[in-house]
């Protein structure tokens, strides 16, 4: 009849020579009155390299079923009303909306000004608009500019053609004035 011995010697020995916890030790429970002779750190290195004492491996931890969930909420399941604990604003700040709003906005104007699309002048102006919340996104922005840079190009237009108007005027007076002076003459 096998009594059981007590191996707790042994256990605590192994687990300090194989650098773990006492949990991790396997004792081969067919060497038993072998491993029970060790006494020293000496001879369970041995009865290690014998293969009567192993450690144990490491319990897997799977990750395959939060993957799988994380990939469900990314294509927006479980993100109802009765899964959410904190407030909006808590969950999404309106600040990093806003931050994320002005730099793309900021970014764009940038730009464009080095660009040479637009002048300084109407630089400062929209940037004072963005900050004054007038664009929603980056789409209404660059139609305000491509409006902004039409408008310019049909006021230089106009005063281009009111300065040849003025000009022709004051030729034709000149003009005139030097055919009365002959007259006079």
């Amino acid at each position: 009849v096998l009594t059981m011995v007590s191996l707790k010697l042994q256990k605590r020995l192994a687990a300090s020579v194989l650098k773990c916890g006492e949990r991790k030790v396997w004792l081969d429970p067919n060497e038993i009155n072998e491993i029970h002779n060790a006494n020293s750190r000496q001879h369970v290195r041995k009865l290690i390299k014998d293969g009567y004492v192993i450690r144990k491996p490491n319990a897997i931890h799977s990750r395959a079923r939060v993957n799988k969930r994380l990939e469900a909420k990314s294509k927006g399941r479980h993100t109802g009303f009765g899964k959410r604990r904190g407030t909006r604003e808590a969950r999404f700040p309106t600040k990093v909306i806003w931050m994320r709003r002005q730099r793309v906005l900021r970014r764009l104007l940038r730009k464009y000004r080095a660009g040479g699309k637009i002048d300084k002048h109407l630089y400062h102006e929209l940037y004072l608009k963005c900050k004054g919340n007038v664009f929603k996104n980056k789409r209404v922005l660059m139609e305000h500019i491509f409006k902004a840079k039409a408008e310019q190009i049909r006021e230089k237009a106009l005063q281009a053609q009111a300065d040849a108007r003025k000009e022709r005027a004051k030729q034709r007076k000149d003009k005139r004035e030097a055919k009365d002076a002959e007259t006079k003459a």
